[in-house]
């Protein structure tokens, strides 16, 4: 009686309670459609963005191939240089050290011949002191 005291019936209840499950089967079903679209559009998204990076890694890749090429090339040449500048190194090494043992060589054997001479004329110069001497000895006489 109570229920009939305001006029709602059980089965307007109910009737209503399918009314408001319909419509939330309704409102989900589109919350989910779009949901759905969302996600395709963020699959294509994805999509095009790994498109573009591989794009990108790929001419990245072709532009940096012939640089890192260049590298290793001058790498080597640098590898090779430096063994031809070790190798000038110890001629040049080796060469000054030959001079040096000729000039020391040079040296000795100038100051050998130097203290020859000096002993011969100091020799020579005692016997024309001597000669001179006698000389000067027999004039005052």
């Amino acid at each position: 009686m109570s229920s009939e005291k305001s006029g709602v019936t059980k089965q307007d209840l109910k009737s209503f309670k399918e009314e408001i499950v319909h419509q939330f089967h309704v409102i989900s079903e589109g919350v989910i459609d779009e949901v759905k679209q969302v996600a395709e559009g963020v699959a294509n998204v994805n999509e095009k963005l790994d498109r573009r990076f591989n794009e990108l890694k790929a001419e990245i890749e072709n532009k940096t191939q012939p640089i890192a090429q260049a590298v290793l090339e001058l790498s080597g040449k640098v590898v090779a240089l430096d063994g031809k500048v070790d190798k000038i190194h110890q001629e040049l090494k080796a060469e000054i050290q030959e001079t040096k043992q000729e000039v020391l060589a040079a040296v000795k054997f100038s100051y050998a011949e130097l203290d020859k001479r000096l002993t011969t004329l100091e020799k020579e110069f005692l016997e024309l002191k001597m000669r001179v001497e006698k000389i000067e000895s027999r004039s005052i006489s």
